[in-house]
């Protein structure tokens, strides 16, 4: 059975949080010095987060990918991940990280089951990082993508640019991910969650994004196959390959598949929303797999959600939440949604 929004949209991958933990302080992400943490009580269990993925596979969320928070602060995440690997319903399993404990942990990962892995890395610079995420491990997040390069055949890097932060980084970025054979993503800096900071200003362009790399490698071009997939692909004269998520000045709410569940079972159908469902009630009240397959079809079914289109349409467009929203619900917070 395949679920389809009112747009016509299917459910076709789910963000599984698995805390609303992290070990850096990104300035795009959690630039504040106080947070209001999920209890830890609400968190749900490895079996439980299972079961919901199992749910959400069946109506044809068929790819999963697990998130935080750094879902490597969550013990023993490979027996998530044997659990999940294990569902015939399940077919794509991947997993987002910063990178920094992932030099222990990518063999045991790979063993249970998990085949892709993404690394944010938004920066080369070690002091440009502590300033910016608050954390003096550059190293271990280097030490992580070269272990995840030896365990994994498919690996990718994230990074959020943002103008007078990393934007000087662009070409450098590209080059470090082409020497080592790996696909790098750019992500425009989005007015989500706790980007208390965000400015129309700070943001770089896809447009811009492509006028700097042309200038370096010669006009890149576009690959054909987008499909519901969140970044534009493109490719160098050399014949690498690199993606671009222009969520804020070229959304892609026609063709976005994805909704995410946060660590205590907050759904959301968009990164953008201001309310999710509550899955953790039902299950912990007894409801059966048949009964909450029914309440996600019937969610998904309503769903009209083109968040990152609506905010482009703001002609005074600034911070999406100030800290005093942010206090009232943490669910807001990207740390607590998977980004």
């Amino acid at each position: 059975m395949k679920a389809l929004d009112r747009f016509g949209r299917p459910l076709g991958s789910l963000r599984l949080s698995v805390t609303d933990r992290c070990n850096m302080r990104c300035g795009y992400c959690m630039p504040n010095e106080e947070y209001t943490w999920l209890p830890r009580s609400s968190i749900l269990s490895f079996e439980e987060l299972n079961r919901l993925a199992g749910v959400f596979a069946s109506l044809g969320a068929q790819k999963v990918r697990l998130t935080g928070g750094e879902p490597l602060l969550r013990h023993d995440l490979a027996g998530l991940v044997r659990l999940l690997a294990a569902q015939p319903v399940v077919n794509d399993l991947a997993l987002t990280t910063n990178g920094m404990l992932l030099s222990d942990q990518a063999e045991g990962l790979r063993d249970a089951g998990l085949r892709r892995v993404t690394v944010s890395l938004d920066t080369l610079s070690p002091g440009r990082l502590k300033a910016f995420a608050r954390t003096d491990r550059h190293a271990s997040i280097i030490d992580g993508i070269e272990a995840a390069r030896r365990h994994f055949s498919s690996v990718k890097l994230n990074s959020v640019v943002l103008r007078g932060y990393n934007d000087d980084e662009v070409v450098a970025l590209l080059e470090f991910a082409v020497e080592r054979q790996l696909e790098l993503r750019y992500i425009e800096y989005m007015d989500v969650g706790g980007a208390t900071g965000w400015d129309r200003q700070q943001v770089v362009s896809r447009a811009e994004i492509l006028d700097r790399i042309a200038q370096r490698f010669g006009r890149p071009e576009p690959v054909d196959g987008r499909g519901q997939a969140p970044a534009e692909t493109f490719r160098l004269p050399g014949g690498s390959q690199f993606g671009i998520i222009g969520s804020t000045t070229a959304p892609f709410c026609g063709s976005c598949d994805r909704s995410r569940i946060t660590a205590d079972g907050t759904w959301y159908l968009c990164l953008y929303a201001d309310r999710g469902v509550d899955l953790r009630r039902p299950l912990r009240e007894g409801a059966t797999d048949d009964e909450l397959r029914a309440l996600v079809l019937q969610t998904w079914s309503q769903r009209a959600d083109r968040g990152a289109e609506q905010r482009l349409a703001v002609a005074e467009r600034g911070v999406l939440y100030p800290i005093e929203g942010l206090r009232a619900d943490p669910r807001r917070e990207m740390h607590t949604r998977g980004g």
